[in-house]
């Protein structure tokens, strides 16, 4: 309790910040006609380059109350179909701007529900993108599944097309919590799910639960982990969830009074992980956990680490191109992001053009204060030599940095001349450190709870 006590005073239970998935953050994308500077940047790759493609499916059969992600609900395939259209003609254009060679070292197909496709969308949407780029050798080839979503003849295509890590989204497996958070979904067929992707020797599997829900207490939330852990996923993201009605309206559909304190929440977050840790499972930045032989805690103990809009990963590549409604890209050059609303996605992409409609050119201070957050995000600690190998960054700069974080967070951080780490008691405060080096004013409404 002294440690909450310390972690209160400097703020935590009280601060919204960013999550850092990229440094900026999306809120500071400049809206514009961006269109011909993204084909550029995609011309400016190297021919023969490994690229990471993530495609963005917006639809849902439901409408989840505790989700903030750009969704649509739909009754049936025909704007979903619609939707592929322009999404394959996309692809199409792509591949135009591509230099020779390119091949794609990571796929993902996220939402939404990518598995309210039928069968044959699937695969024509897969040949539509191998048309483009093949998938490298030792490519992964992920995709978000929703167990309530999936039959044989889904898993029987996904396998077809090359799936080899499927992502499940869990949240939790309390009745009485699914019905208040809007999405229902049992063990047993979460558990079919599982038995059907092993099957068909899908056995990189990982799954996503969610801490900080309504009426959540530390009994319900170590059965629903054990539970989890009976399943035995590859990776875990234990997320909180972040309760932002005036972002989505959705969740006004969630009790405010059911949700606990901030302080529960952490006791929530430090119960799940005792569990996963307990099981065996390498702990990975601030919310994700891994077996020690997967492939993220391979990266983690090699200090290749890495964290972009899916959060963590092993990504090797240095451009991740988005497509689809929304979808974010990481360039060299900067950030694109396509049009977010889906009338005006498909308006774009039907005239010819790409969807940009905001994006944000990097300068030499954002690629330092990016790459010290993504290094504190990932390792909790940044290196000098690290900062000055890539940046040419003085030890006196260095010094400045690590006396003012030390100030700000007094016996949450250990500084020399070498590093700046972040101490186990300081760790919940790892996002509000983060954000001490970023040098974008902040919304805060537009940001979730600390912890």
């Amino acid at each position: 309790m002294e440690a909450y006590a310390q972690l209160k005073a400097l703020g935590l239970f009280d601060a919204r910040v960013p999550r850092y998935t990229s440094y900026p953050t999306a809120p500071h994308f400049k809206t514009g006609a961006f269109s011909a500077q993204t084909a550029s940047w995609i011309a400016a790759l190297k021919p023969g380059e490994e690229i990471s493609l993530y495609l963005h499916i917006p639809f849902c059969r439901r409408l989840c109350w505790f989700c903030a992600c750009r969704t649509q609900g739909t009754s049936t395939l025909s704007p979903v179909a619609a939707y592929l259209d322009t999404l394959k003609k996309e692809i199409v254009h792509l591949g135009t701007l591509l230099p020779d060679g390119v091949v794609l070292g990571n796929l993902h197909w996220g939402g939404g529900t990518p598995t309210l496709l039928e069968p044959d969308m699937m695969a024509d949407l897969a040949a539509a993108i191998f048309d483009i780029a093949p998938m490298a050798p030792d490519g992964e080839f992920s995709v978000e599944i929703d167990p309530n979503e999936l039959d044989d003849s889904r898993l029987d295509a996904l396998a077809a097309a090359g799936m080899n890590r499927a992502s499940i989204g869990v949240q939790d497996f309390d009745p009485a919590i699914q019905e208040t958070i809007g999405r229902v979904q049992s063990y047993d067929v979460t558990k079919a799910a599982v038995d059907g992707l092993r099957a068909r020797g899908i056995n990189s599997l990982n799954a996503d639960i969610l801490y900080g829900l309504p009426h959540q207490t530390p009994e319900k939330i170590a059965t629903s982990v054990q539970q989890l852990l009976s399943l035995n996923p590859d990776r875990v993201a234990l997320f909180g969830y972040a309760h932002v009605p005036w972002m989505a309206r959705r969740q006004s559909m969630i009790p405010t009074d059911a949700l606990p304190t901030p302080q529960e929440r952490l006791a929530l977050f430090d119960d799940a992980r005792a569990l996963f840790v307990s099981d065996g499972y390498d702990e990975i930045g601030i919310d994700h956990f891994a077996r020690p032989n997967d492939s993220l805690a391979v990266a983690q103990k090699a200090g290749r680490l890495r964290r972009n809009f899916q959060g963590y990963t092993d990504d090797r590549c240095d451009t991740l191109i988005g497509l689809g409604a929304s979808a974010i890209s990481r360039y060299r050059q900067g950030y694109a992001q396509n049009a977010p609303a889906t009338s005006a996605y498909q308006e774009a992409v039907r005239s010819g053009k790409l969807a940009t409609s905001k994006a944000h050119v990097f300068c030499h201070d954002d690629a330092l204060r990016g790459r010290i957050i993504e290094a504190l995000m990932c390792d909790f600690e940044v290196r000098f030599d690290d900062l000055n190998a890539r940046f040419d960054l003085s030890r006196d700069a260095f010094l400045e940095f690590g006396q003012g974080v030390a100030a700000a967070f007094p016996d949450m951080v250990a500084t020399d001349s070498e590093r700046i780490a972040i101490l186990d008691i300081g760790k919940p405060l790892t996002r509000m450190i983060a954000r001490h080096f970023d040098a974008y004013q902040m919304n805060e409404g537009s940001h979730s709870i600390a912890v």
